[in-house]
């Protein structure tokens, strides 16, 4: 049974940091693409940022290039996600997702961050 569990969400502060992970079990984790998404309020799923199988190759959506950093640790089957200067538009709920390239797709839960003074 695939399993992924997100944690690290929480409360901060505008122009705070979070660090995000997902680990992952029941599945061959070194061959799934890995991303976050976010969901807001009355808002779409939208991706954050995803790596390859490997980690040698990264994306960003515009709404967090510069200010955060996506990376994975196969041998303990676990992403993580760094956001800085978190802004109050960052409140969401974010999920994991990994994909084969087969197109297997498995979903975490989700964890809440909310930015707030």
């Amino acid at each position: 049974q695939v399993q992924l569990v997100e944690s690290g969400g929480g409360l901060v502060q505008p122009g705070g940091s979070l660090r995000l992970s997902c680990v992952a079990s029941g599945l061959a984790f070194g061959s799934y693409v890995m991303s976050w998404y976010c969901q807001a309020p009355g808002k779409e799923r939208e991706l954050v940022a995803s790596i390859d199988p490997t980690g040698g190759s990264t994306y960003y959506n515009n709404f967090v290039k510069g200010r955060s950093s996506i990376s994975r640790d196969n041998a303990g089957n676990t992403m993580t996600l760094q956001i800085d200067a978190l802004k109050p538009e960052d409140t969401a709920v974010y999920y994991c997702k990994a994909t084969s390239f087969r197109g297997s797709t498995y979903w975490g839960r989700g964890t809440q961050v909310t930015v707030s003074s």
